[in-house]
């Protein structure tokens, strides 16, 4: 199986494109609707974009909008990342607050408390985040940056704004994600001076202008370890490539907890090899490099079919266990307590008509109705 480039990690690096002054080229660029969605919103800034498959091609010389239009950014929380760059670089951004999310709060307070640090005023009013900068030449100014959460959302949007500051950014208590670090390097692939990301203390210098660049996003974690359940719960041979073993520790780790072997084959190759074995587990979900909420969803059809009690406990997003009661429907058998599930393994499930939640929910029941 063919794994796609990190969804996750191409829509910021998307917004992440506006720092350059010039063109950019992407490479790897899933074909996703909300990449699409991505699309739509930069063009409204000036931005023209050309699309060849998986590559996307952005002409930043006509830039010079800094409110994209409610209509598109409600539909896309990630949108809400390109404050960063637009404040950066035009000095003011007047963006949209991200609309409700099925699976939980997801705040904006982080993003604003560091815009703030870093000598940005920021008024939220009648749904709109205004953000802008005085001075002669309305540039941001290097601060220490403590977040109460490592945010990878905060995380990205204030090293993004860092990179064009007068002085230098250091984030403490940083997210650790391969997204935030895919981020970076493309970041230091325009130009920017940056250290330190993939671990909790990011420290950014910033410069007066980037350039152009062709970059390559990374492939998708989640895709990728997606497959492998798939292989596990169907007792099937399954070979996934690209993949970044490394990004994928913590669900390999499970997966052997739960019987299945992983063979890497090459730096960017993993297969799963059928055991006939299935057993119950438990599970909570953490930052990175802890097991990935964005997994939680899969793993538990996997145990609805495994040997035994499993508890999975979910700690990131509080409306993450809407799943359970579909999986209910197919046979399993899961019941819920505040943020822990408590899954007791069946024999088999059985087909039956189910709705999805949201994204990973989806690929969950694809993968329970796969069993």
């Amino acid at each position: 199986m063919k794994v796609s480039g990190a969804k996750n990690s191409a829509l910021v690096v998307m917004a992440g494109a506006l720092l350059c002054k010039s063109e950019c080229r992407l490479r790897n660029i899933p074909g996703l609707v909300d990449v699409d969605k991505m699309c739509q919103i930069i063009e409204a800034l000036g931005v023209k974009i050309q699309r060849n498959d998986d590559v996307l091609d952005f002409d930043m010389t006509g830039f010079n909008c800094h409110t994209p239009p409610f209509e598109l950014v409600s539909k896309l929380r990630a949108a809400f990342f390109a404050i960063g760059p637009i404040l950066a670089r035009l000095g003011v951004a007047k963006v949209p607050l991200p609309g409700g999310c099925s699976i939980g709060a997801r705040p904006v307070e982080l993003h604003v408390r560091g815009l703030q640090a870093m000598g940005a005023h920021v008024e939220i009013a009648h749904g709109i985040v205004n953000a802008y900068v005085t001075g002669v030449n309305k540039r941001l100014q290097g601060a220490k940056i403590y977040l109460d959460y490592p945010s990878v959302g905060a995380t990205e949007t204030l090293m993004m704004a860092a990179t064009l500051a007068d002085g230098e950014t250091i984030l403490e208590n940083a997210a650790k994600e391969p997204e935030v670090v895919d981020l970076a390097n493309f970041c230091i692939s325009i130009g920017a001076k940056i250290t330190g990301a993939g671990t909790d203390r990011i420290v950014i210098v910033g410069v007066q202008e980037l350039h152009a660049t062709e970059y390559s996003i990374i492939s998708d974690r989640v895709e990728a370890a997606t497959f492998l359940v798939a292989g596990a719960i169907t007792n099937s041979e399954i070979t996934v490539f690209p993949a970044i073993s490394s990004h994928l520790a913590a669900a390999v780790a499970k997966l052997e907890q739960i019987g299945a072997r992983i063979a890497i084959d090459s730096p960017d190759r993993m297969r799963t090899i059928p055991t006939g074995i299935l057993r119950g587990t438990d599970i909570e979900t953490l930052p990175y490099p802890a097991f990935p909420t964005d997994m939680q969803a899969q793993f538990m059809a996997l145990l609805a079919v495994s040997e035994g009690s499993s508890v999975i406990t979910e700690t990131v997003f509080e409306n993450r266990l809407q799943h359970v009661a579909e999986l209910k429907r197919m046979g399993a058998n899961i019941k819920v307590k505040g943020n822990h599930a408590i899954v007791e393994g069946v024999l088999a499930l059985s087909g039956a008509t189910v709705t999805a939640t949201d994204l990973r929910a989806s690929a969950a029941l694809v993968i329970a109705g796969l069993a």
